[in-house]
């Protein structure tokens, strides 16, 4: 299988605090109808940090329920405890998923050692392929290419979403390891750069909101529309910053429900945005011509 394109980090919608089933479902479906090759249920964007496990597991389920094969799940995988991560992949695994994305263990700071370790005891319990998300900003430790190449050669190691906005790691990456092993920009404003260095798509936040732009930026590039492709980031770079005007996903859930899409509603210790933030994506979408 091959891992590229507009893949959407989704959000996980909420009513009355408890997770909305419907709204998931429906949302998920629009994606899909949207055009984006990817859905991955549970990540940060989707507050796994605050789903139980039980919600967790049903957010996968769902997503899976929804897809039948019309794009790839990947799946949330990860924890800073390698036995939920094992069990968060096994699941994953047997509900369906197409791929699996593992975060670096946080808070803990493993070693490199430590890090090579947890992914190897998560690629012997499981024959998913496995992305690895890199993302030193929340997690604190920056996975060296060294280490990723020794994961590399495990049975289903099988590519990166990298979160470090350091340009000349594909570069590197591909040159350590080859250009097989599939690299995913986790950050929307480099995903054009991330393309040129040798990178294969993006797991975006913006794509919540504006799916269809986001699949035809990646459509473009690959037919070798260079100036479409840009053309496209161009007009989404004020929502890719908007995006992160606060702390993700907030943003992205306020701009989701002046869509239409789900309510904004987050789980604490995350909060409703701003005022001044809500007129910053309020704007931002206007701009891109998401809404008028």
């Amino acid at each position: 299988m091959k891992f590229n394109g507009s893949y959407t980090a989704l959000i996980t919608p909420l009513k009355n605090g408890e997770v909305d089933e419907k709204s998931f479902q429906d949302f998920v479906e629009w994606q899909i109808t949207e055009g984006a090759d990817g859905l991955v249920p549970c990540g940060t964007t989707g507050e796994s940090p605050t789903l139980t496990h039980d919600e967790h597991k049903r957010v996968t389920e769902l997503c899976i329920e929804v897809a039948r094969g019309r794009a790839t799940v990947m799946a949330g995988a990860g924890s800073n405890s390698t036995a939920e991560a094992i069990e968060l992949a096994v699941h994953a695994e047997n509900a369906g998923a197409d791929a699996l994305l593992v975060v670096t263990p946080y808070y803990n700071k493993p070693t490199q050692e430590g890090l090579f370790r947890h992914y190897e005891a998560i690629n012997n319990a499981v024959s998913t392929p496995i992305f690895i998300y890199n993302i030193p900003g929340r997690s604190i430790v920056d996975m060296s290419i060294e280490t990723m190449a020794r994961l590399a050669k495990l049975s289903n190691i099988a590519g990166v979403k990298d979160a470090t906005s350091d340009l000349a790691r594909p570069i590197s990456v591909a040159t350590k390891i080859g250009k097989d092993f599939a690299q995913l920009s986790g950050e929307d404003a480099t995903a054009i750069p991330f393309l040129a260095a040798g990178g294969h798509g993006c797991i975006s936040v913006t794509s919540n909101i504006a799916p269809g732009l986001c699949a035809q930026q990646h459509k473009a590039w690959a037919a070798g529309d260079v100036s479409g492709a840009i053309d496209i980031q161009n007009r989404l770079m004020p929502v890719h910053n908007a995006m992160f005007c606060e702390s993700s996903p907030g943003p992205v859930k306020f701009a989701a429900e002046i869509l239409g899409l789900c309510s904004s509603e987050l789980r604490l210790p995350l909060c409703e945005i701003s005022q001044t933030s809500k007129e910053t994506v309020t704007a931002a979408l206007r701009e891109a011509g998401i809404t008028s």
